[in-house]
């Protein structure tokens, strides 16, 4: 059966962040996922994550300068030595946090990405996660959401995950930016799975709750189960009218 993380961005924001966690845990989640910690200690995470009977399982490193439009750093020319310490910033925090796996966020056209400067810090960046025993992640995103974003199809990224060549790294495969830019994306989860190190879901098109909108979610979870997926699945979407009482579509599934 699928295991299913709440992102706390996206998921309990009528709570503080660090109430966010007791909200899931009592909602019957066992993991969680979210955006960003670094307004808070790794301390005060790690305790609030521990209370709540939940396992951390992802976030992202320090994407630039969110306020200005910035959506991450590893493609960035001229902006290396920042990545580097995003990087070293995000690896001390999942430590401390007990979580095995982060995302890099490739940055947006405009902002100077490039395809030589994402293969040079992804090549750079991999082994030194792996001898912290994090995980690295990459992941396509539409650019509906993201305008300008550099990364946005499966095939994309296994491609760069295959020139890296590192078994730290793989791909964050979110079926809500995959059906907007490629569609098929039954067909893309039986190609690309192996090379999938984790998974995200939203309904599509407007990103509420999975049980609404084009994607036959129950359909892909049973198809996801019978390939052995073995990770987690992040709930990435916006409440239609409060988390709790949207959360019937996953009740059969936590139980």
């Amino acid at each position: 059966m699928p295991k299913f993380a709440a992102n706390l961005s996206f998921l309990y924001t009528e709570h503080a962040f660090l109430d966010r966690f007791a909200a899931a845990g009592a909602d019957g989640f066992r993991a969680v996922e979210f955006l960003f910690p670094y307004d808070e200690t790794p301390e005060r995470v790690a305790a609030a994550a521990k209370a709540a009977g939940v396992a951390i399982v992802l976030f992202n490193l320090p994407p630039g300068n969110w306020e200005r439009g910035e959506r991450g750093l590893a493609a960035l020319k001229g902006r290396e030595a920042e990545f580097d310490a995003a990087l070293a910033k995000a690896l001390d925090y999942a430590q401390a946090l007990g979580c095995k796996r982060v995302h890099a966020m490739a940055g947006r056209v405009e902002d100077g990405a490039d395809f030589a400067t994402y293969l040079a810090n992804l090549r750079r960046a991999a082994p030194i996660a792996q001898a912290r025993g994090i995980g690295l992640a990459i992941e396509p995103i539409n650019t509906r959401d993201i305008p300008g974003y550099f990364l946005n199809r499966q095939d994309e990224a296994h491609a760069i995950c295959t020139a890296v060549g590192s078994p730290a790294l793989g791909v964050q495969m979110d079926l809500y930016h995959c059906q907007i830019v490629e569609g098929d994306v039954a067909r893309k989860i039986e190609k690309f799975l192996p090379g999938v190190c984790h998974m995200q879901i939203a309904g599509v098109p407007d990103r509420h709750e999975p049980s609404e909108g084009e994607l036959a979610y129950p359909y892909l979870f049973d198809l996801i189960d019978r390939l052995g997926y073995a990770g987690h699945i992040g709930c990435e979407y916006r409440p239609r009218a409060g988390t709790s009482a949207g959360l019937g579509w996953l009740k059969p599934y936590l139980a």
